[in-house]
């Protein structure tokens, strides 16, 4: 059964060899709209472990939110990158959620030396780095789940803000993802300019609108 609370044994390996680990994790692969966001999280060797973290599909946004103190607090440097609507429509998801992730690690090299980088999921060829991966890493390791939760509240901050200006669609409470309400502001009002053009469900009603 798998672990349910993410561990440190994956840093504690790393930091007995002198190294640190980059833990990257991403939101947003699956939403009809916005962007994919990514993080990465390097934790400072010996630190204790964070009792409440979780897989940030498990926790709540005041959970979440209650979670980036001791994340920063813990943290020797926490990058964040994104890929942007275009760039999934002209890349495709795969290679834009890379992207992200790339950008993330950016910003986090110049504050390291001996690393290594684990991500959750499967690996990614585009990634352009050495890196290793872990499915369900948000679930086992420390790393990715604190850049789970960084990713998340990123992502859904900004769709947050984006959505008073875009009230069909409903993003305040779906993010972005194809909910019922979303679909039915889609009918209504068609896509927007955040919009993913290239996933079925929106690119099946662009055609429907110039059939019509």
């Amino acid at each position: 059964m798998a672990r349910t609370t993410p561990s440190l044994e994956r840093e504690k390996d790393r930091w007995t060899r002198g190294r640190l680990l980059v833990g990257v994790d991403e939101v947003g692969r699956g939403p009809l709209a916005g962007p994919v966001v990514a993080a990465a999280v390097v934790f400072r060797p010996g630190v204790p472990g964070i009792r409440a973290l979780r897989d940030s599909k498990m926790l709540t946004a005041t959970e979440r939110e209650s979670l980036l103190a001791p994340i920063r607090e813990r943290a020797v440097v926490i990058g964040v990158g994104a890929a942007s609507v275009r760039e999934i429509d002209r890349l495709n998801i795969r290679v834009a959620t890379a992207l992200a992730m790339r950008r993330a690690i950016a910003r986090v090299l110049p504050a390291l030396e001996a690393f290594e980088i684990l991500l959750d999921g499967l690996p990614l060829p585009e990634l352009g780095h050495a890196h290793e991966a872990l499915v369900k890493g948000d679930v086992q390791c420390m790393s990715i789940a604190a850049a789970g939760v960084v990713a998340k509240q990123v992502r859904d901050g900004l769709m947050g803000r984006l959505a008073p200006r875009y009230p069909v669609y409903g993003w305040d409470e779906n993010m972005g993802y194809g909910t019922r309400a979303h679909h039915a502001g889609l009918a209504a009002a068609g896509p927007c300019i955040h919009h993913r053009r290239t996933f079925a469900p929106v690119a099946q009603l662009t055609l429907d609108l110039a059939a019509g």
